[in-house]
């Protein structure tokens, strides 16, 4: 887990609270941007300086290390789960959190594309040639990334939409695990191993991640948008038992809700994750290939369902993980 202090402080303004965002592994340029847009507003509005405070890692193991005693006052997340956790295990947050803002709490969108070195050599299309022989694909471990679940969800969903029957699509899913050279603790590790290190053909990501990747390594890469794949929804929540006993639940919550304003909206563009406004969205709509989508409520019952069923331990996840070492 990363932890990374980004105090906005300008001696002509009074101390204001500090704030910690502990979020996921891929979403640090972002926060990084919006937390000072939204620092410059707060100091216009309150005459305040707020400090912002910036943790990132694998989101299950960020949401785990909240429910231990990591002292968020939000969560922000690219999945509903991980912030369940907190209501289930640690009495944090009500367990209807997600109805406290508008999208279910979820300001931002992005889907799971495949990212494939320049010229395409395997010639990978889709996700059934996840699953061919010969290919090798960097995807980061379900049981403790959001990007990896989504990955796993994504090509067993896009089989479903096919028209296969589930044994069909958990057979795929299967053989692409078992392309897996490593499995990578969260999104940004799995993106180092395919880009820095140069291990597999195909590295599954968040679209969001594919500009940042090219800038950061080069553009040797190309992104494949298969036929299906899953909509990444990023809820977010204050994290209700700190805000209270810190007493930041005023900037906390303002925090929050200003995702959703065209300020927040157009910085998510801007980093390249699906705006929820129809506005920035149309603005920025080059940036955002049409494409056909599935959620996980949709087709596995929601998170909740889809993580009792496939990724809790000794679940189909851990079934198929088990299979491919045999």
């Amino acid at each position: 887990m990363a932890l990374a202090l980004a105090g906005l402080a300008a001696p002509s303004f009074a101390a204001g609270p500090s704030l910690l965002n502990v979020s996921y592994d891929v979403s640090r340029e972002f926060y990084k941007d919006y937390n000072a847009a939204f620092a410059a507003q707060w100091r216009k509005t309150t005459g305040e300086t707020l400090t912002l405070n910036q943790s990132h890692g694998g989101s299950s193991k960020q949401a785990r290390s909240v429910v231990d005693g990591l002292e968020a006052d939000v969560i922000t997340m690219n999945q509903a789960n991980d912030i369940d956790l907190l209501a289930e295990r640690g009495q944090l947050i009500p367990t209807d959190w997600a109805k406290r803002l508008p999208d279910n709490a979820s300001p931002t969108t992005s889907v799971s594309v495949i990212l494939v070195r320049k010229g395409n050599p395997k010639n990978i299309r889709d996700w059934t040639d996840l699953g061919r022989a010969g290919v090798s694909v960097i995807i980061p471990n379900p049981k403790t990334s959001g990007n990896g679940r989504y990955t796993y969800l994504a090509a067993w969903g896009a089989a479903l939409k096919r028209g296969v029957n589930p044994q069909a699509a958990e057979a795929l899913v299967a053989r692409i695990f078992a392309n897996v050279p490593v499995l990578d603790g969260g999104g940004r590790a799995a993106t180092t191993t395919f880009a820095q290190r140069q291990l597999g053909d195909a590295l599954v990501t968040f679209e969001s991640e594919v500009p940042l990747i090219k800038r950061e390594f080069g553009e040797d890469y190309e992104a494949v948008y298969p036929a299906w794949t899953v909509l990444a929804e990023n809820p977010v929540s204050v994290v209700d038992k700190v805000v209270d006993r810190r007493g930041t639940r005023k900037p906390a919550e303002a925090y929050l809700k200003h995702l959703w304003s065209d300020e927040g909206q157009q910085i998510a563009a801007k980093h390249h994750l699906r705006p929820r406004s129809p506005k920035v969205l149309a603005a920025y709509a080059k940036d955002f290939p049409k494409v056909q989508t599935f959620t996980v409520d949709e087709l596995f019952g929601g998170w909740k369902k889809a993580q009792a069923d496939h990724f809790n331990d000794g679940a189909t996840y851990d079934r198929i993980v088990a299979a491919t070492k045999r």
